[in-house]
């Protein structure tokens, strides 16, 4: 019978009755209103208003020799705060003013006395809800805190003005890239995290396995079990022979079909003892070893498996199935760097576009950075002001540059030429063709020179990694990066190489294996495409629209080395 067909039907009338009442033992549903939406709302309209609010208080102070007080009430919607006033009957004053006390309040929007700065105020008439806070204890006092001194409580540092900005404006960021990708035909690819090949071919790898925690526990279960003596695998073999000598005898003697089952029966429990004795014998503390060499075949994946530095090479995959593809996640560095613009673990924006040439990756890659930049200055004023005022004066006089200039476009032997020619300054790496250009070096061609991005390409192909196509020169590759004020290279991007045997030889003269990159290497096999594509560093979009110094201010939980709160 078929089990679909024999189920009864469900009781759709009971379960619409259900969903229409309300159980009495439930809290009753409280919508909040934001109070972005009351601060930027129309003050004839809100005056009157019944609402709820909730958020933590930024300041509190008792007014009226203790007959009321006033709270600065922000809920993160945005840097403003709105004034809510309690008065002693509504509750306790002395609970609700200390900094960083969470509230949950109901009350009527009024309209505030002439010549004060707030548009519109929260007369409370109840306290909802309240998270209490010792004053004595909390950690992040009303008065100016660096930004340093926050990296110490990264559970709480997004309810500073600077680090809930800058989460408004990264979430802004990540919105606008879906959407200009939306936009522009590109279709969003998870790619993985734990890969098996380095894109990179530095060697900077973060290394996942469980051969460690599979070695602690079979030491301390060896601890507790010790495994068998050679005796004991010995007498188990040997009864395993005896066993085996029964059944022949039983056999040869042609004895009933019961003691020949039953027989079998105990030739089988004896080898599978036997199996396993001799599997608990072989069993060694510490990493499993072959050749004088960790057995990774003997770890969680079968071979050696590593966080990602870059998604590139699998969201390659799909641009040659779909065509235009991205992919933005999280990829990861084991370099021991401790500067202000390196982290160990961070974002990547990474489009891949099939069918398309240098050229176009470029103006890919520049709409994108324009696109952004008009985002944050449509979007993100209030946050924006904010920073203009607090920690970068041109900071939203850089984005109305970028995003409205076209960006300069030369070569890197033409950029090493004009670095060479400079005569107002010294710089601390030396320029000469061949090597990679330093941040100052990036920062001196877009900040004096042309005072605009630019996008510099044609890059030697000794500096540059193995899947970019090489030029006809033979000497270069099909390599850009666009450079912008402030931080330098912000893009990162290419050509890639489509020819099948010159891939194949850039991988060997780049010292790497070609067994991991095979897959790699079918997609030129199989129906090879022209294709570019580039990786944007989230983080550095950020310090670029921010004017922050720190990399590590920019993301909500840093990884660096010696550091990993949370």
């Amino acid at each position: 019978m078929d089990a679909v067909a024999d189920r009864p039907d469900p009781p759709v009338r009971e379960m619409e009755a259900a969903s229409l009442s309300i159980d009495p033992a439930l809290e009753p549903a409280r919508p909040r209103t934001f109070i972005k939406s009351i601060v930027s709302g129309e003050v004839g309209v809100l005056v009157g208003q019944k609402v709820v609010v909730g958020g933590w208080v930024k300041t509190g102070r008792e007014q009226g020799k203790g007959s009321f007080a006033f709270l600065e009430l922000n809920d993160g919607s945005c840097l403003s705060n709105l004034q809510v006033i309690v008065d002693a009957a509504v509750y306790p004053l002395s609970e609700l003013v200390p900094t960083g006390t969470s509230v949950l309040v109901e009350g009527e929007l009024k309209k505030p006395p002439e010549g004060t700065k707030q548009r519109v105020e929260l007369r409370v008439e109840k306290v909802l809800e309240i998270g209490p806070v010792d004053p004595a204890k909390y950690p992040l006092p009303k008065t100016r805190l660096t930004l340093e001194f926050l990296r110490d409580f990264m559970h709480l540092r997004a309810r500073t003005n600077t680090i809930s900005a800058i989460a408004r404006i990264r979430d802004e960021l990540a919105y606008a890239t879906h959407t200009f990708f939306r936009q522009n035909g590109f279709r969003y690819i998870h790619t993985p995290i734990i890969t098996t090949s380095d894109c990179e071919g530095a060697g900077e790898m973060f290394q996942v396995t469980t051969l460690f925690s599979d070695a602690e526990k079979l030491e301390k279960e060896l601890q507790q079990n010790p495994p068998p003596s050679e005796s004991d695998v010995e007498a188990a073999k040997l009864l395993v022979k005896e066993k085996g000598e029964v059944v022949s005898l039983l056999k040869s003697s042609k004895a009933s079909k019961e003691e020949i089952v039953a027989s079998v029966a105990e030739l089988n429990k004896a080898k599978e003892n036997a199996s396993k004795l001799e599997e608990r014998y072989n069993l060694k503390p510490g990493l499993p070893q072959k050749d004088d060499k960790i057995d990774y075949a003997r770890d969680f994946f079968g071979r050696q498996a590593f966080l990602t530095v870059s998604g590139q090479l699998q969201v390659e995959t799909y641009a040659c199935a779909l065509g235009n593809v991205y992919t933005f996640g999280p990829t990861f560095r084991a370099e021991h760097s401790h500067t202000s613009r390196h982290l160990a673990e961070f974002w990547m924006v990474e489009p891949e576009i099939a069918f398309a040439n240098l050229e176009d990756d470029m103006n890919y890659a520049e709409n994108y950075v324009k696109f952004l930049c008009q985002w944050l200055l449509d979007n993100c004023r209030e946050d924006m002001e904010f920073m203009v005022k607090n920690y970068d004066k041109t900071a939203i006089e850089r984005l109305e540059l970028v995003s409205s200039m076209p960006f300069e476009r030369i070569s890197y032997t033409k950029a090493v030429q004009l670095l060479v020619n400079v005569t107002d300054r010294k710089f601390e790496n030396k320029v000469e063709w061949g090597i990679d250009l330093a941040s100052e070096h990036e920062r001196y061609l877009t900040e004096v020179i042309f005072k605009k991005p630019v996008i510099v390409y044609n890059y030697p192909k000794g500096i540059k990694a193995f899947y970019m196509r090489l030029n006809d020169d033979k000497k270069t590759v099909a390599a850009m990066d666009v450079l912008v004020p402030k931080v330098g290279e912000l893009i990162g991007g290419s050509q890639r190489e489509e020819r099948l045997e010159i891939l194949i030889k850039r991988i060997e003269d780049s010292g790497l294996p070609l067994e991991p990159y095979e897959w790699y290497l079918d997609l030129r096999r199989f129906g090879t495409v022209k294709h570019s594509g580039f990786g944007l560093g989230f983080e550095r979009m950020l310090l670029f629209a921010t004017g922050i110094d720190n990399i590590r201010d920019v993301i909500p939980f840093p990884r660096y080395p010696g550091r990993a709160d949370l």
